[in-house]
């Protein structure tokens, strides 16, 4: 069987991934890159990345312009493919999971706020058989604050101070005892 000219040796064709497999690692490493841009300085510094690339993360966020953005998300791609992504992604996940236990968090907070102002005492004998240490004058006040403000017609303190105070109260019985 006759080799063709152009057909690069077998060995090369083994060891070297093909085109298609090194543009399907060149946009996965941008796409990471691109996240990096999200992160926050202090998440940024913790994941011990290459001077330059931190520098070329802070300077794309700071970036207006459409296709001098492309172009520096680009350049970031070309820096990422130098680092190991599984401390990268390993990162994003943890911070992707916390985002998702933040937002169940507000959403129980706002289950409970709603529940208050709409059923009242029921609702407020409830909380009080699950936090018996609540001082329930204090949250019988806290509703009737409520009350008044959106008799008013105005929202604002009353309803804020009432999230806080519950989410003050979730977050401690979620809060692992220290010891």
């Amino acid at each position: 069987m006759a080799k063709s000219r152009d057909a690069p040796p077998e060995d090369a064709e083994a060891s070297a991934p093909s085109k298609s497999a090194r543009k399907r690692e060149a946009s996965a490493a941008q796409r990471l890159g691109e996240e990096l841009i999200e992160l926050r300085d202090a998440e940024l510094a913790a994941l011990d990345l290459p001077e330059p690339l931190i520098h070329a993360v802070r300077e794309a966020r700071a970036i207006k312009s459409r296709g001098a953005g492309a172009r520096q998300r680009q350049y970031i791609g070309r820096l990422m493919r130098a680092v190991d992504p599984t401390a990268i992604r390993a990162a994003l996940a943890a911070r992707a999971a916390q985002a998702v236990l933040e937002a169940r968090r507000f959403q129980r907070v706002e289950l409970w706020r709603t529940r208050l102002i709409e059923e009242g005492a029921p609702a407020l004998a409830e909380l009080a058989g699950l936090h018996p240490q609540i001082d329930r004058a204090e949250w019988q006040r806290r509703l009737a604050a409520v009350g008044e403000e959106r008799a008013r017609g105005s929202s604002g303190g009353a309803s804020r101070e009432l999230f806080r105070a519950l989410r003050a109260l979730l977050d401690a019985q979620a809060e692992p005892p220290e010891g």
